[in-house]
């Protein structure tokens, strides 16, 4: 298992590169290793109710919507819920189905004042595959990390 430092330092050195405004871009195994070393550390799925409901979870993560189920309205209480489940200086580990709702999450976390925020690249599902269909490529399930169905 990587070392904290070297995983914190490829997250910072992908965010350098893709010129990202948070502290760091991780990939799904790195994610994992993060929050297994380091108990503040959380992973922060902020997918909807439907989607946690349907495709699964990720056992101790905190679940807050980017965005509700139906309509994908923007949830105006996210920064809210987030100050009240999660400590400001402790590393938050956003996840959502591909990446993108993670990474507008991230970045608004950031210029909230988290100290410290990763995007988990790939997503809970990862991307498409040739017939446009996810779970096959990258992504959090694709990885073989602990997740739930109901």
């Amino acid at each position: 298992m990587k070392e904290i430092s070297d995983i914190l330092k490829l997250a910072h050195d992908r965010a350098s590169q893709l010129k990202l405004p948070y502290q760091g871009a991780l990939t799904p195994s790195e994610a994992h290793a993060l929050v297994t070393q380091n108990a503040q550390a959380r992973i922060i799925d902020v997918r909807t109710r439907a989607e946690l409901d349907w495709v699964g979870r990720i056992p101790g993560a905190l679940e807050i919507e980017w965005n509700s189920w139906p309509g994908s309205q923007p949830n105006p209480l996210f920064l809210e819920q987030l100050r009240k489940q999660h400590a400001s200086d402790a590393p938050a580990l956003f996840i959502c189905r591909s990446g993108a709702r993670s990474h507008a999450a991230a970045s608004a976390a950031h210029e909230a004042g988290f100290a410290a925020c990763y995007n988990i690249l790939e997503g809970f599902e990862g991307d498409k595959d040739v017939n446009a269909h996810r779970g096959n490529i990258g992504g959090w399930r694709h990885a073989g990390l602990p997740w739930t169905q109901s």
